[in-house]
């Protein structure tokens, strides 16, 4: 019974995830935008338009040089601004700009719709309590990870 939960679990975590990225190729190419400024943007306008470089790696889930290369494509197309020219540009607080509002604002309908749509058939107790388990097992394997990397040291 464990062998076939790890299989299906891992199965359908990865189909998520892929399924995920194909969506934010194909439902974002309208905006000609990658799914790395995507996020951007969709955290960026849940923020209330300001997040640091570092703060966006974070909710993101993605490397620093990613996210190094979003924002300089982001700052370059006029849909963010960095508050700070001077001094550490990772941590100066990142702006989004009118057209970089409008369009996180369009990119956050599109991603509400697309969550309501995947999980129309689930009540919402059972919603809940997917996103309760789901949570749980990720902090349980993020404290593995870590104590896997403690005893490598």
């Amino acid at each position: 019974m464990a062998e076939n939960g790890f299989e299906n679990f891992t199965v359908l975590i990865t189909r998520i995830s892929r399924s995920i990225r194909r969506l934010k190729t194909e439902e974002m190419a309208e905006f000609g935008l990658k799914g790395p400024h995507v996020s951007c943007l969709y955290y960026l306008y849940r923020a209330g338009g300001s997040l640091t470089a570092a703060q966006l790696c974070e909710r993101c889930e993605e490397d620093k040089a990613a996210i190094s290369r979003s924002v300089e494509f982001l700052e370059r197309e006029g849909y963010i601004r960095c508050r700070d020219d001077e001094g550490r540009r990772y941590k100066s607080p990142l702006m989004l700009t009118e057209r970089g509002s409008a369009i996180g604002c369009r990119i956050a309908e599109k991603i509400r719709q697309i969550v309501e749509r995947a999980g129309e058939d689930l009540p919402a107790s059972e919603r809940a309590a997917m996103y309760q388990a789901l949570t749980g097992i990720c902090l349980r394997l993020e404290a593995i990870c870590a104590q896997n990397k403690e005893k490598e040291r």
